[in-house]
Formats: structure tokens, C-alpha cells, sequence
């Protein structure tokens, strides 16, 4: 009997740490997919800051590296600049790059550092308990906001991608989301077409990917799903907000 889908190369064959219906595991194995349909995993470098993602070294078959919280880009810089062959990529959550990492994520882009950031956006803080992040909604209940966000106290929760793409350094920038077939496919077309913008050294190039943090928000895998098709979505529209001409 032919093989129609097997597990990729570059994802190692363990059992991963995150909760029933997170969807970290979805964009690993597209991330690991890519590495392999580009054969690229023998010279990838990943950085796996703080958070949720902490662990990411024991399940990419690639090389790995530890970041404090919200370094990564920093981190994936100092790689690529010593090691300019490699294939360097950070995967950060959005209390890692839009709040602590606020500044490396910005001048990483500005500068036009030649790595992949996949930027996993739950809307929360995800392993520290459910704190709101910068990119929480408005309403959107966490511990830290019991009663719901507050435009009058916190602001609009902030845009990344949106922000980022104005960077004439950063060259690729897309927003997709995992809670369906259709929508995963295109997240799987959006992280191969930013490792290939890093391949023809074209510049910075980021994924930001909506995602499901059931556990924090209070919600089952399936409700959890719903609430990213209608409550993030609208507020963070998929995307593609810049592709270079050599990856369309």
C-alpha cells in the first residue's frame, strides 16, 4: 500500500507538552514540512525563546538554540550574521515578540536581518496563566482583565504584521490562521515562501499565524476554533501584506 502522509523528517517522533486543541502542533509540522520539501533541515538553525514554544527544541529535527524571553530575533540575528549559509528561523508567541520583544522584533525588520520569524498570535499569554498580551482583543476577558480589555486603559490591541510591513527591510509578510483544511494550506504556501525569501537573501520575512490557546481562554478545541474564525480574524484579516515578486 503507498504512503499518502507520514510524519516529516524534520519533526522528531515525540509527544509534545501542549494542551488538547492548541494548534502549536499544526504549524510545526507545517514548518517541518517545508524544511523538508526544501531540504533545508541539514542547515536550519531554529531559536525557540520563552513561552508556550519553550520546549521547541526537542521537536524539530534541525538544530535549536534557547533565547531569554523575547530575544530571539537578537539570537537568530547573531546566527545568521556568523553563519550567513544557515537557514535561521525564531518561533516566538505574541506575548514573546509583541511585548517583551518589542524592540529586536522592530529593528530586526528595520535592519532587514536575512532570517524567518513564525509568530504564533493566540491573543494571550499562553504559558505564564493567561495574562492579556498586546494582541489581546477588546472584551476579551484574562487574568489580568477579568472584566474585559479596555480601549480606555490598554489600547487597541496592537497589528504586527501591519507595523512591520511598512519596513522597507522586511520583504516578506503574511497573516494566516490553522483552524481548517483550506486555511492550513495556505499557512503551509505562507512559511515555505518565507524560508525561500531567506534563501535568495532578500531581507526579513515573518508568518504571523492566529492560533487557538483553548486552555486560557476557557473554551473546548472546537469552540476555541470558532472564536479565532469570529472574534480574531475580523480584527486581524489573513493577508499576504508584502511578497517579493521572486516567491509569488
Amino acid at each position: 500500500m503507498a504512503v499518502v502522509f507520514s510524519r516529516p523528517k524534520a519533526l522528531a517522533d515525540v509527544v509534545t507538552h501542549y494542551c488538547p486543541g492548541c494548534t502549536h502542533g499544526i504549524i510545526h509540522r507545517l514548518i517541518a514540512e517545508v524544511l523538508d520539501e526544501l531540504e533545508l533541515a541539514d542547515k536550519t538553525v531554529g531559536i525557540a525563546p520563552v513561552g508556550c514554544s519553550v520546549f521547541a527544541y526537542n521537536y524539530f529535527n534541525v538544530d535549536m538554540i534557547q533565547a531569554s524571553h523575547g530575544r530571539a530575533p537578537a539570537v537568530a540575528t547573531g546566527v545568521k550574521r556568523s553563519s550567513p549559509d544557515s537557514i535561521v528561523f525564531s518561533y516566538q508567541g505574541d506575548g514573546d515578540l509583541a511585548s517583551i520583544g518589542t524592540a529586536e522584533i522592530i529593528h530586526a525588520a528595520h535592519r532587514g536581518e536575512k532570517i524567518t520569524v513564525i509568530f504564533v498570535n493566540n491573543a494571550i499569554y499562553g504559558m505564564t496563566g493567561g495574562q492579556m498580551a498586546p494582541t489581546s482583543l477588546i472584551g476579551q476577558r484574562t487574568t489580568t482583565s477579568p472584566y474585559g480589555r479596555s480601549e480606555e486603559d490598554a489600547g487597541l490591541p496592537i497589528r504586527m504584521s501591519e507595523m512591520l510591513a511598512t519596513m522597507d527591510g522586511a520583504k516578506f509578510i503574511a497573516r494566516v490562521a490553522v483552524t481548517n483544511p483550506v486555511q492550513i494550506m495556505a499557512a503551509r504556501k505562507a512559511i515555505k515562501q518565507a524560508f525561500q525569501t531567506q534563501q535568495l537573501g532578500l531581507g526579513f520575512a515573518m508568518v504571523e499565524v492566529l492560533s487557538t490557546c483553548p486552555t486560557n481562554w476557557g473554551m473546548s478545541p472546537v469552540e476555541s476554533l470558532k472564536w479565532v474564525n469570529e472574534q480574531m480574524i475580523p480584527y486581524y484579516p489573513l493577508q499576504e501584506l508584502k511578497v517579493p515578486q521572486e516567491v509569488k
